[in-house]
């Protein structure tokens, strides 16, 4: 089971990056709330630990503990980012889950313009992807049920994803269902 990581030391961080071979892509998202941490995905971290002693994670969870939706009308595929790079950009922004709402329910783009970092609403692609992908994150079970009913609509498996996600709170997934190392 692939897990995601929080780490820190940038200087450390940006020194094994330095030495990773051409065309290997690490993907360390800045934590949005805490300065110098970050959230990295198995592969990730295995790119940094390569030839060193590993960083050492400050907690380390399963990634199937941060719940993707991509919903019915999911296109441009070639472009979805890695689920462990979304996941820890989820994370980063203290989130607990997300959907993906490129295409609105009328079959239309979504048009919306992120304000910050911290806005829940961002993009993301793959690297050399064509296209973005508009993400909605969530920071607590509760936000996600009311959002997936008004943007979903009728949708049962929106409802379901949203009324399973395996913690309330970004602080409850965190502190009751991650473990050290």
């Amino acid at each position: 089971m692939a897990r995601l990581h929080l780490v820190e030391d940038a200087a450390e961080i940006a020194r094994r990056r330095s030495l990773c071979a051409k065309g290997r892509l690490v993907e360390a998202w800045p934590d949005l709330y805490v300065p110098g941490r970050f959230w990295l995905g198995d592969s990730s971290k295995a790119l940094l630990d390569a030839g060193d002693e590993p960083l050492p994670s400050l907690l380390s969870l399963p990634g199937d503990l941060v719940p993707v939706f991509y919903g019915p009308q999911l296109t441009d595929l070639e472009s979805l980012p890695s689920e462990e790079s979304l996941r820890s950009r989820v994370l980063s922004a203290h989130g607990l889950a997300a959907a993906c709402i490129t295409i609105d329910g009328l079959g239309e783009r979504t048009q919306y313009e992120p304000r910050s970092p911290r806005d829940p609403i961002f993009f993301l692609r793959r690297p050399g992807g064509a296209a973005a992908h508009i993400w909605r994150l969530f920071r607590a079970k509760r936000e996600a049920e009311v959002y997936m009913a008004e943007y979903f609509g009728r949708d049962p498996e929106a409802a379901a994803w949203a009324q399973a996600l395996p913690a309330a709170t970004w602080e409850e997934l965190v502190e009751h269902r991650a473990s050290g190392g």
